[in-house]
Protein backbone atom coordinates (compact mmCIF):
# COMPACT_ATOMS: atom_id res chain seq x y z
CA UNK A 1 0.00 0.00 0.00
CA UNK A 2 1.10 3.65 -1.07
CA UNK A 3 1.55 5.53 1.55
CA UNK A 4 3.40 8.41 0.53
CA UNK A 5 4.15 11.31 -2.01
CA UNK A 6 7.66 12.26 -2.97
CA UNK A 7 7.90 16.01 -4.25
CA UNK A 8 11.07 17.52 -5.92
CA UNK A 9 11.53 21.17 -4.95
CA UNK A 10 13.65 22.11 -7.50
CA UNK A 11 15.06 25.89 -6.40
CA UNK A 12 17.91 28.97 -7.20
CA UNK A 13 20.23 27.73 -4.63
CA UNK A 14 19.60 23.92 -4.08
CA UNK A 15 17.43 20.99 -5.11
CA UNK A 16 15.83 18.97 -2.38
CA UNK A 17 13.34 15.76 -2.16
CA UNK A 18 11.01 15.94 0.42
CA UNK A 19 8.38 12.66 1.26
CA UNK A 20 5.30 13.22 3.39
CA UNK A 21 2.68 11.31 4.70
CA UNK A 22 -1.28 12.09 4.53
CA UNK A 23 -0.90 14.77 7.67
CA UNK A 24 1.47 16.04 5.51
CA UNK A 25 3.78 15.60 7.55
CA UNK A 26 7.86 15.49 6.31
CA UNK A 27 8.79 11.53 6.58
CA UNK A 28 12.30 12.39 4.62
CA UNK A 29 14.05 15.05 3.07
CA UNK A 30 17.67 15.38 1.09
CA UNK A 31 19.04 18.71 -0.60
CA UNK A 32 21.90 19.33 -2.76
CA UNK A 33 23.34 22.79 -3.41
CA UNK A 34 24.40 23.75 -7.09
CA UNK A 35 26.88 25.57 -8.39
CA UNK A 36 25.70 29.66 -9.17
CA UNK A 37 27.74 30.40 -12.20
CA UNK A 38 28.08 34.11 -13.07
CA UNK A 39 29.98 34.49 -16.29
CA UNK A 40 30.04 38.55 -16.45
CA UNK A 41 27.96 41.37 -14.02
CA UNK A 42 24.24 40.93 -14.08
CA UNK A 43 24.50 37.64 -15.80
CA UNK A 44 23.53 34.13 -13.72
CA UNK A 45 23.70 30.42 -14.77
CA UNK A 46 23.24 27.12 -13.67
CA UNK A 47 24.25 23.75 -15.14
CA UNK A 48 21.09 21.45 -16.15
CA UNK A 49 22.49 18.54 -16.34
CA UNK A 50 24.57 19.28 -12.50
CA UNK A 51 20.85 19.81 -11.81
CA UNK A 52 19.28 16.92 -13.18
CA UNK A 53 22.16 14.79 -11.26
CA UNK A 54 21.78 16.32 -8.37
CA UNK A 55 17.92 15.76 -8.30
CA UNK A 56 18.55 11.83 -9.25
CA UNK A 57 20.67 11.73 -5.84
CA UNK A 58 18.44 13.45 -3.14
CA UNK A 59 15.75 11.46 -4.27
CA UNK A 60 17.50 8.25 -3.65
CA UNK A 61 18.80 9.89 -0.49
CA UNK A 62 15.70 10.85 0.70
CA UNK A 63 14.20 6.79 -0.09
CA UNK A 64 16.93 5.44 1.78
CA UNK A 65 16.87 7.92 4.85
CA UNK A 66 13.05 6.66 5.02
CA UNK A 67 13.63 3.01 4.14
CA UNK A 68 11.46 3.69 1.05
CA UNK A 69 11.26 2.23 -2.23
CA UNK A 70 9.05 3.10 -5.20
CA UNK A 71 6.20 0.89 -4.23
CA UNK A 72 5.65 3.45 -0.97
CA UNK A 73 5.34 6.45 -3.02
CA UNK A 74 1.82 7.20 -4.60
CA UNK A 75 3.00 9.79 -6.82
CA UNK A 76 5.55 12.62 -7.41
CA UNK A 77 5.27 16.30 -7.66
CA UNK A 78 7.77 19.23 -8.98
CA UNK A 79 8.18 22.69 -7.78
CA UNK A 80 10.81 24.80 -8.96
CA UNK A 81 12.53 28.24 -9.99
CA UNK A 82 9.93 29.16 -12.45
CA UNK A 83 11.59 31.38 -14.99
CA UNK A 84 14.59 30.22 -14.92
CA UNK A 85 15.30 28.79 -18.99
CA UNK A 86 17.01 25.91 -20.47
CA UNK A 87 16.96 24.85 -24.37
CA UNK A 88 17.88 21.05 -25.07
CA UNK A 89 18.82 19.01 -27.77
CA UNK A 90 15.65 16.79 -28.81
CA UNK A 91 17.68 13.65 -29.71
CA UNK A 92 20.52 13.88 -27.24
CA UNK A 93 19.18 15.97 -24.19
CA UNK A 94 22.48 17.83 -24.25
CA UNK A 95 21.52 21.63 -23.37
CA UNK A 96 22.74 23.93 -25.97
CA UNK A 97 23.75 26.48 -23.26
CA UNK A 98 24.20 26.78 -19.46
CA UNK A 99 20.04 27.44 -18.11
CA UNK A 100 19.78 31.27 -17.80
CA UNK A 101 18.43 31.76 -14.02
CA UNK A 102 15.56 34.12 -13.50
CA UNK A 103 17.94 36.92 -11.93
CA UNK A 104 19.81 37.25 -14.70
CA UNK A 105 19.74 40.63 -16.24
CA UNK A 106 21.10 39.92 -19.99
CA UNK A 107 18.15 40.15 -22.24
CA UNK A 108 17.81 44.11 -21.09
CA UNK A 109 18.08 45.15 -25.03
CA UNK A 110 15.56 42.59 -26.23
CA UNK A 111 13.19 43.97 -23.89
CA UNK A 112 14.13 47.39 -24.23
CA UNK A 113 13.92 46.69 -27.99
CA UNK A 114 10.50 44.70 -27.96
CA UNK A 115 8.78 48.04 -25.90
CA UNK A 116 10.55 50.67 -28.60
CA UNK A 117 8.12 48.87 -30.60
CA UNK A 118 4.85 50.31 -29.10
CA UNK A 119 3.36 49.87 -25.47
CA UNK A 120 6.39 50.69 -23.56
CA UNK A 121 6.60 47.54 -20.81
CA UNK A 122 3.43 46.93 -20.88
CA UNK A 123 3.44 45.99 -24.44
CA UNK A 124 2.14 42.64 -23.68
CA UNK A 125 0.51 43.00 -19.87
CA UNK A 126 -3.00 42.84 -21.42
CA UNK A 127 -2.53 39.42 -22.77
CA UNK A 128 0.15 37.69 -20.63
CA UNK A 129 -0.36 39.29 -17.23
CA UNK A 130 3.34 40.52 -16.94
CA UNK A 131 5.48 43.72 -17.51
CA UNK A 132 7.83 43.60 -20.24
CA UNK A 133 11.16 42.69 -18.11
CA UNK A 134 14.21 40.55 -17.76
CA UNK A 135 13.02 38.22 -15.35
CA UNK A 136 10.86 36.29 -17.50
CA UNK A 137 11.39 33.34 -19.67
CA UNK A 138 10.56 34.72 -23.40
CA UNK A 139 13.52 36.85 -23.50
CA UNK A 140 15.95 34.78 -22.53
CA UNK A 141 14.79 32.44 -25.11
CA UNK A 142 15.28 34.56 -27.45
CA UNK A 143 18.67 35.89 -26.44
CA UNK A 144 19.81 31.65 -27.01
CA UNK A 145 18.31 31.36 -29.91
CA UNK A 146 20.38 34.58 -30.87
CA UNK A 147 23.80 33.72 -29.38
CA UNK A 148 24.10 30.12 -29.49
CA UNK A 149 25.63 29.22 -33.27
CA UNK A 150 23.29 27.42 -35.31
CA UNK A 151 20.53 27.46 -32.42
CA UNK A 152 17.93 29.56 -34.04
CA UNK A 153 17.95 26.91 -37.48
CA UNK A 154 17.53 24.02 -35.31
CA UNK A 155 14.81 24.97 -33.33
CA UNK A 156 13.47 26.01 -36.15
CA UNK A 157 13.80 22.48 -37.52
CA UNK A 158 12.04 21.13 -34.27
CA UNK A 159 15.71 19.92 -33.31
CA UNK A 160 15.46 21.86 -29.76
CA UNK A 161 13.13 22.12 -26.56
CA UNK A 162 12.69 24.98 -24.22
CA UNK A 163 11.47 24.48 -21.05
CA UNK A 164 12.01 26.17 -17.24
CA UNK A 165 13.23 23.72 -14.73
CA UNK A 166 9.74 21.40 -13.69
CA UNK A 167 9.75 20.84 -17.96
CA UNK A 168 13.52 20.05 -17.82
CA UNK A 169 13.30 17.46 -14.84
CA UNK A 170 9.81 15.62 -15.92
CA UNK A 171 11.21 15.14 -19.94
CA UNK A 172 14.59 13.53 -18.25
CA UNK A 173 12.13 11.69 -15.52
CA UNK A 174 9.92 10.48 -18.37
CA UNK A 175 12.73 8.95 -20.11
CA UNK A 176 14.83 12.13 -21.82
CA UNK A 177 15.05 10.95 -25.75
CA UNK A 178 13.38 7.64 -25.05
CA UNK A 179 9.81 8.74 -24.94
CA UNK A 180 10.35 11.80 -22.38
CA UNK A 181 7.29 14.12 -21.59
CA UNK A 182 7.19 17.56 -22.83
CA UNK A 183 4.94 19.36 -21.04
CA UNK A 184 4.34 22.60 -18.45
CA UNK A 185 1.78 23.50 -16.35
CA UNK A 186 0.19 26.68 -16.53
CA UNK A 187 1.86 28.20 -13.54
CA UNK A 188 5.39 27.66 -14.88
CA UNK A 189 3.52 28.53 -18.55
CA UNK A 190 2.14 32.11 -17.05
CA UNK A 191 6.18 32.90 -16.51
CA UNK A 192 7.20 33.09 -19.86
CA UNK A 193 5.38 36.24 -21.24
CA UNK A 194 4.30 33.97 -23.66
CA UNK A 195 1.29 32.56 -22.54
CA UNK A 196 -2.82 34.23 -22.68
CA UNK A 197 -3.46 33.99 -19.53
CA UNK A 198 -7.43 34.00 -20.31
CA UNK A 199 -6.96 30.72 -23.09
CA UNK A 200 -3.76 29.34 -21.23
CA UNK A 201 -2.46 28.41 -24.68
CA UNK A 202 0.80 29.69 -26.19
CA UNK A 203 0.34 33.24 -28.12
CA UNK A 204 1.25 32.85 -31.70
CA UNK A 205 1.52 36.83 -32.24
CA UNK A 206 3.77 37.42 -29.16
CA UNK A 207 6.14 34.07 -29.89
CA UNK A 208 6.35 35.44 -33.97
CA UNK A 209 7.09 38.97 -32.71
CA UNK A 210 10.25 37.39 -29.77
CA UNK A 211 11.32 35.02 -32.74
CA UNK A 212 10.69 31.97 -30.72
CA UNK A 213 9.58 28.57 -32.58
CA UNK A 214 6.34 27.40 -30.94
CA UNK A 215 7.43 23.90 -31.80
CA UNK A 216 10.19 24.05 -29.17
CA UNK A 217 7.70 24.91 -26.61
CA UNK A 218 6.24 22.20 -23.90
CA UNK A 219 3.12 21.39 -24.14
CA UNK A 220 0.36 23.41 -21.33
CA UNK A 221 -1.52 21.15 -18.87
CA UNK A 222 -3.08 22.11 -15.74
CA UNK A 223 -1.38 21.67 -12.63
CA UNK A 224 -2.64 18.50 -10.68
CA UNK A 225 -2.65 15.31 -13.46
CA UNK A 226 -0.50 12.23 -14.44
CA UNK A 227 2.10 13.73 -16.86
CA UNK A 228 3.58 10.28 -16.99
CA UNK A 229 5.70 7.70 -15.40
CA UNK A 230 9.12 7.20 -14.37
CA UNK A 231 11.72 5.81 -15.86
CA UNK A 232 12.39 2.15 -15.73
CA UNK A 233 15.87 3.77 -14.75
CA UNK A 234 14.97 5.86 -11.77
CA UNK A 235 14.72 5.12 -8.00
CA UNK A 236 11.04 5.81 -8.98
CA UNK A 237 10.62 3.73 -11.45
CA UNK A 238 6.98 3.71 -12.57
CA UNK A 239 5.37 6.04 -10.16
CA UNK A 240 3.13 8.89 -11.80
CA UNK A 241 4.67 12.10 -11.73
CA UNK A 242 1.17 13.63 -11.06
CA UNK A 243 1.85 17.75 -9.82
CA UNK A 244 3.60 20.56 -11.31
CA UNK A 245 3.50 24.14 -9.60
CA UNK A 246 5.87 26.88 -10.05
CA UNK A 247 7.89 27.10 -6.35
CA UNK A 248 5.33 30.38 -5.32
CA UNK A 249 2.39 28.64 -6.72
CA UNK A 250 3.12 25.89 -4.63
CA UNK A 251 3.64 27.44 -1.41
CA UNK A 252 0.58 29.28 -2.02
CA UNK A 253 -1.21 25.72 -2.19
CA UNK A 254 0.79 24.19 0.81
CA UNK A 255 -0.17 27.03 2.50
CA UNK A 256 -3.61 26.58 2.38
CA UNK A 257 -4.30 29.83 0.25
CA UNK A 258 -7.30 28.86 -1.60
CA UNK A 259 -9.93 31.24 -0.68
CA UNK A 260 -10.21 34.64 -2.38
CA UNK A 261 -8.24 36.90 -0.47
CA UNK A 262 -5.50 34.56 1.25
CA UNK A 263 -2.16 35.28 1.14
CA UNK A 264 1.33 34.15 1.63
CA UNK A 265 4.93 35.19 1.01
CA UNK A 266 7.90 33.14 0.61
CA UNK A 267 11.79 33.93 2.39
CA UNK A 268 13.93 32.20 -0.07
CA UNK A 269 16.53 33.67 -2.49
CA UNK A 270 14.11 36.26 -3.47
CA UNK A 271 10.62 37.09 -1.65
CA UNK A 272 7.27 36.66 -3.13
CA UNK A 273 4.10 37.46 -2.00
CA UNK A 274 0.78 36.09 -3.49
CA UNK A 275 -2.78 37.24 -3.42
CA UNK A 276 -5.63 34.35 -4.44
CA UNK A 277 -7.64 36.34 -6.51
CA UNK A 278 -9.78 33.72 -7.49
CA UNK A 279 -11.23 32.99 -11.10
CA UNK A 280 -11.04 36.95 -11.77
CA UNK A 281 -7.76 37.78 -13.25
CA UNK A 282 -7.11 41.29 -11.43
CA UNK A 283 -4.89 43.77 -13.40
CA UNK A 284 -3.04 45.31 -11.38
CA UNK A 285 -2.45 49.11 -11.22
CA UNK A 286 0.80 48.76 -9.02
CA UNK A 287 3.68 47.39 -10.11
CA UNK A 288 2.30 43.58 -9.35
CA UNK A 289 2.11 40.43 -11.66
CA UNK A 290 -0.84 38.90 -12.83
CA UNK A 291 -0.20 35.14 -12.71
CA UNK A 292 -1.87 31.72 -12.90
CA UNK A 293 -2.39 31.07 -8.91
CA UNK A 294 -3.25 26.94 -9.88
CA UNK A 295 -5.28 24.79 -12.01
CA UNK A 296 -6.49 21.84 -10.68
CA UNK A 297 -7.24 18.99 -13.20
CA UNK A 298 -10.52 20.14 -15.46
CA UNK A 299 -11.74 22.66 -12.70
CA UNK A 300 -11.86 27.00 -13.75
CA UNK A 301 -8.45 28.41 -13.42
CA UNK A 302 -7.42 30.16 -9.91
CA UNK A 303 -5.11 33.36 -10.63
CA UNK A 304 -3.23 35.56 -8.03
CA UNK A 305 -1.63 39.06 -7.95
CA UNK A 306 2.36 38.57 -7.03
CA UNK A 307 4.67 40.87 -5.79
CA UNK A 308 8.07 39.59 -6.78
CA UNK A 309 11.19 40.71 -5.19
CA UNK A 310 14.61 39.63 -6.61
CA UNK A 311 17.05 39.78 -3.39
CA UNK A 312 16.15 38.88 -0.15
CA UNK A 313 17.97 35.71 1.03
CA UNK A 314 20.27 35.75 -1.57
CA UNK A 315 21.65 39.15 0.43
CA UNK A 316 22.41 37.05 3.00
CA UNK A 317 24.42 34.59 1.36
CA UNK A 318 26.14 38.10 -0.44
CA UNK A 319 27.24 38.72 3.10
CA UNK A 320 28.53 35.32 3.59
CA UNK A 321 29.74 34.55 0.32
CA UNK A 322 31.61 37.72 -0.58
CA UNK A 323 32.31 40.36 2.34
CA UNK A 324 33.07 36.96 4.87
CA UNK A 325 31.28 38.67 7.38
CA UNK A 326 29.37 35.58 8.65
CA UNK A 327 29.87 31.77 7.95
CA UNK A 328 27.01 30.09 7.48
CA UNK A 329 23.48 32.35 6.98
CA UNK A 330 22.15 31.56 10.23
CA UNK A 331 24.86 33.63 12.09
CA UNK A 332 23.28 36.40 10.26
CA UNK A 333 20.78 36.62 13.24
CA UNK A 334 23.15 36.92 15.95
CA UNK A 335 25.29 39.69 14.32
CA UNK A 336 22.27 41.54 13.90
CA UNK A 337 21.23 41.38 17.32
CA UNK A 338 24.35 42.65 18.93
CA UNK A 339 22.91 46.28 17.60
CA UNK A 340 19.79 47.88 18.87
CA UNK A 341 18.78 49.11 15.31
CA UNK A 342 20.45 49.79 11.91
CA UNK A 343 22.36 52.93 13.09
CA UNK A 344 20.70 54.93 10.50
CA UNK A 345 22.17 52.31 7.38
CA UNK A 346 19.77 51.15 4.58
CA UNK A 347 20.76 48.63 2.41
CA UNK A 348 19.16 48.56 -0.73
CA UNK A 349 20.06 45.21 -2.74
CA UNK A 350 19.22 45.78 -6.30
CA UNK A 351 21.83 43.83 -7.80
CA UNK A 352 19.52 42.79 -10.57
CA UNK A 353 17.80 45.97 -10.81
CA UNK A 354 14.17 46.22 -9.01
CA UNK A 355 11.33 43.84 -9.85
CA UNK A 356 8.09 44.62 -7.97
CA UNK A 357 6.86 47.58 -7.61
CA UNK A 358 9.46 49.12 -9.69
CA UNK A 359 10.70 47.10 -12.55
CA UNK A 360 13.32 49.23 -12.97
CA UNK A 361 16.18 47.16 -14.36
CA UNK A 362 18.40 50.59 -14.08
CA UNK A 363 18.71 50.33 -10.54
CA UNK A 364 21.64 48.63 -8.81
CA UNK A 365 22.92 48.23 -5.02
CA UNK A 366 23.16 51.05 -2.42
CA UNK A 367 24.32 51.34 1.09
CA UNK A 368 22.79 54.60 2.10
CA UNK A 369 23.26 56.43 5.41
CA UNK A 370 26.98 54.69 6.12
CA UNK A 371 28.65 56.63 9.10
CA UNK A 372 31.61 55.83 11.19
CA UNK A 373 29.33 54.97 13.74
CA UNK A 374 28.02 51.95 11.19
CA UNK A 375 29.93 48.20 12.09
CA UNK A 376 29.36 44.80 11.01
CA UNK A 377 26.30 44.28 13.66
CA UNK A 378 24.48 47.75 12.18
CA UNK A 379 25.42 46.05 8.10
CA UNK A 380 23.67 42.87 9.30
CA UNK A 381 20.74 44.16 10.29
CA UNK A 382 20.34 46.58 7.86
CA UNK A 383 20.30 42.95 5.53
CA UNK A 384 17.60 41.41 6.99
CA UNK A 385 15.39 44.52 7.20
CA UNK A 386 15.48 45.16 3.66
CA UNK A 387 14.12 41.84 3.72
CA UNK A 388 10.61 43.25 5.64
CA UNK A 389 11.05 47.21 3.72
CA UNK A 390 10.73 45.29 0.46
CA UNK A 391 7.89 43.02 1.13
CA UNK A 392 6.10 46.61 2.52
CA UNK A 393 6.73 48.02 -0.29
CA UNK A 394 4.65 44.86 -2.59
CA UNK A 395 2.21 44.73 0.23
CA UNK A 396 0.93 48.33 -0.19
CA UNK A 397 0.91 47.83 -3.65
CA UNK A 398 -1.11 44.87 -3.19
CA UNK A 399 -3.47 46.49 -0.71
CA UNK A 400 -4.05 49.23 -3.51
CA UNK A 401 -5.24 46.89 -5.81
CA UNK A 402 -7.17 44.61 -4.28
CA UNK A 403 -8.89 47.23 -2.14
CA UNK A 404 -8.59 45.20 0.87
CA UNK A 405 -6.15 45.73 3.74
CA UNK A 406 -4.24 42.60 4.52
CA UNK A 407 -5.05 41.38 8.26
CA UNK A 408 -2.11 38.82 7.97
CA UNK A 409 0.79 37.57 6.60
CA UNK A 410 1.18 33.86 6.21
CA UNK A 411 5.04 32.91 6.06
CA UNK A 412 7.18 30.09 4.58
CA UNK A 413 10.78 29.44 3.68
CA UNK A 414 14.16 29.16 4.88
CA UNK A 415 14.41 32.97 5.90
CA UNK A 416 11.40 32.48 8.37
CA UNK A 417 13.28 30.95 11.10
CA UNK A 418 15.31 34.21 11.65
CA UNK A 419 13.06 35.14 14.29
CA UNK A 420 14.33 38.69 14.23
CA UNK A 421 13.48 39.28 11.11
CA UNK A 422 10.31 38.11 11.30
CA UNK A 423 9.06 40.08 14.43
CA UNK A 424 10.17 43.42 12.42
CA UNK A 425 8.72 42.04 9.47
CA UNK A 426 5.18 42.51 11.92
CA UNK A 427 6.47 45.99 13.23
CA UNK A 428 6.60 47.29 9.84
CA UNK A 429 3.68 46.06 8.24
CA UNK A 430 1.77 46.51 11.43
CA UNK A 431 -0.19 42.97 10.99
CA UNK A 432 1.02 39.36 12.46
CA UNK A 433 2.89 37.50 10.64
CA UNK A 434 2.41 33.91 11.21
CA UNK A 435 4.74 30.89 10.43
CA UNK A 436 3.18 27.47 9.94
CA UNK A 437 4.42 23.56 11.48
CA UNK A 438 5.97 23.14 8.16
CA UNK A 439 7.98 25.85 6.99
CA UNK A 440 9.09 24.70 3.26
CA UNK A 441 5.88 24.53 2.05
CA UNK A 442 6.75 25.05 -1.39
CA UNK A 443 7.42 21.16 -1.51
CA UNK A 444 4.24 20.63 0.37
CA UNK A 445 2.29 22.65 -2.16
CA UNK A 446 3.45 20.34 -4.90
CA UNK A 447 2.99 16.91 -3.07
CA UNK A 448 -0.32 17.82 -2.28
CA UNK A 449 -1.07 18.83 -6.49
CA UNK A 450 0.49 15.17 -6.88
CA UNK A 451 -1.51 13.54 -4.24
CA UNK A 452 -5.13 15.05 -5.33
CA UNK A 453 -4.51 13.93 -9.08
CA UNK A 454 -4.07 10.27 -7.67
CA UNK A 455 -6.25 10.45 -4.76
CA UNK A 456 -4.14 10.36 -1.82
CA UNK A 457 -5.88 13.48 -0.67
CA UNK A 458 -9.74 13.36 -1.48
CA UNK A 459 -9.80 17.45 -1.86
CA UNK A 460 -8.68 20.77 -0.56
CA UNK A 461 -10.41 20.26 2.69
CA UNK A 462 -7.53 18.02 3.18
CA UNK A 463 -5.65 20.52 2.80
CA UNK A 464 -7.00 23.19 5.07
CA UNK A 465 -7.28 20.66 7.67
CA UNK A 466 -3.45 19.69 7.48
CA UNK A 467 -2.48 23.08 7.79
CA UNK A 468 -1.03 24.21 11.61
CA UNK A 469 0.22 27.08 13.13
CA UNK A 470 3.69 27.06 14.99
CA UNK A 471 4.28 31.03 15.54
CA UNK A 472 2.64 34.04 15.16
CA UNK A 473 4.43 37.44 15.40
CA UNK A 474 2.56 40.80 16.62
CA UNK A 475 3.53 44.85 15.73
CA UNK A 476 5.32 46.21 18.64
CA UNK A 477 6.80 49.39 16.66
CA UNK A 478 4.86 52.63 17.28
CA UNK A 479 3.26 54.17 14.40
CA UNK A 480 5.69 57.14 14.26
CA UNK A 481 8.74 54.84 14.22
CA UNK A 482 7.65 52.59 11.42
CA UNK A 483 6.30 55.12 8.85
CA UNK A 484 10.07 57.50 9.46
CA UNK A 485 11.67 53.85 9.38
CA UNK A 486 10.05 52.95 6.15
CA UNK A 487 10.14 56.37 4.47
CA UNK A 488 14.18 56.27 5.02
CA UNK A 489 13.90 53.35 3.18
CA UNK A 490 11.90 55.05 0.12
CA UNK A 491 14.65 57.64 0.08
CA UNK A 492 17.28 55.37 -0.08
CA UNK A 493 15.28 53.23 -2.95
CA UNK A 494 15.11 56.28 -5.27
CA UNK A 495 19.49 56.62 -4.62
CA UNK A 496 19.58 52.96 -7.01
CA UNK A 497 17.67 54.42 -10.29
CA UNK A 498 19.31 55.36 -13.27
CA UNK A 499 22.63 53.51 -12.10
CA UNK A 500 23.47 51.59 -15.68
CA UNK A 501 22.85 53.99 -18.53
Amino acid sequence: MTQYVAAIDQGTTSTRCMVFDHSGGVVAADQMEHRQIFPRAGWVEHDPEEVWGNTREVTARALAKADLTAGDIAAVGITNQRETTVVWERSTGRPVHNAIVWQDTRTDAICQELAGRGGGQERYQSTTGLPLATYFSGPKIRWILDEVSGARDRAEAGELLFGNMDTWLLWNATGGPNGGQHITDATNASRTLLMNLDTLSWDGDICAEMGIPTAMLPEIRSSSEEYGRVRERGVLSGVPIAGILGDQQAATFGQACLSVGEAKNTYGTGNFVLLNTGNDKVMSRNGLLTTVCYKIGDRRTVYALEGAIAITGALVQWLRDNLGLIASAPEVEDLARTVDDNGGCYFVPAFSGLFAPYWRSDARGVIAGLTRFVNKGHLARAVLEATAFQTREVIDAMNADSGVPLKSLKVDGGMVANELLMQFQADILGVPVIRPVVAETTALGSAYAAGLAVGFWSGEDDIRANWAKDKQWDPTMDEETREREYQNWKRAVTRTFDWVQ
